[in-house]
């Protein structure tokens, strides 16, 4: 699914329409659920791997990092990562604010010194986003949907890009497998509404196909 490039007219979202697509929603819960489910099930030797390998860097510190993201409708949740980034990172991103590479309401920067060794790997791969089937477990998040922004993002949307919240938040999304950080915020956001005007379970199928592909192959993850 590509947005029409040529076609650069707002793209905004009829509440009421998306909030009525019961049966669909329904049917994107219980995916999600037996999913997410089967996946943590059959990962759990992966996660054991990948808490050794960030262990071996500080034995000290925490395997897992979680953050305050917003769901749907602004609501906040706690989401789940395996720790990529050293303890004090949250403490050091006002540093490094100026050094953003992504325009508007998202921070990235290619080579981020807050991030370890391990964890340069993991991002590669997105291994460090696993932990999130979790978050998809308890019904937090969904795994096909809009990235689930920072409060201190959220609070530089306009009302336009708010729209993105009108839907659970998702572990991979139109935007991961689009391009992901070679293009930057209003791109994201285009590509989220489109997301959520046209959602289907065949397109969800598509970009859970795609993301697997990239996990293998990455596409600009860091």
């Amino acid at each position: 699914m590509e947005m029409n490039k040529s076609n650069e007219e707002e793209i905004w979202l009829d509440k009421n329409k998306v909030n009525e697509r019961h049966i669909y929603y329904a049917a994107k819960r219980f995916f999600d659920f037996i999913a997410s489910l089967l996946a943590l099930i059959t990962l759990s030797p992966s996660f054991l791997i990948i808490a050794i390998f960030i262990k071996s860097e500080d034995w000290r510190a925490p395997v897992f990092y979680s953050q305050i993201r917003l769901g749907v409708n602004g609501r906040p949740f706690k989401m789940y990562k395996f720790r990529s980034m050293v303890v004090y990172a949250d403490k050091e991103i006002q540093k490094l604010l100026d050094k953003n590479e992504v325009d508007g309401a998202m921070f990235k920067i290619k080579n981020d010194p807050r991030i370890t060794k391990v964890g340069k790997v993991i991002r590669k791969y997105s291994l460090d986003e696993l932990p999130q089937l979790l978050n998809v477990l308890i019904g937090d998040m969904s795994l096909v949907g809009p990235r689930p922004p920072l409060p201190r993002e959220v609070a530089e949307y306009t009302n336009y890009d708010k729209q993105r919240l009108l839907v659970q938040p998702g572990c991979t999304g139109l935007w991961q497998v689009s391009g992901r950080n070679s293009l930057g915020f209003a791109e994201m956001v285009e590509l989220d509404l489109s997301y959520i005007k046209r959602s289907n379970v065949l397109i969800d199928m598509m970009i859970l196909f795609k993301t697997v592909k990239i996990m293998m192959i990455p596409n600009n993850a860091y």
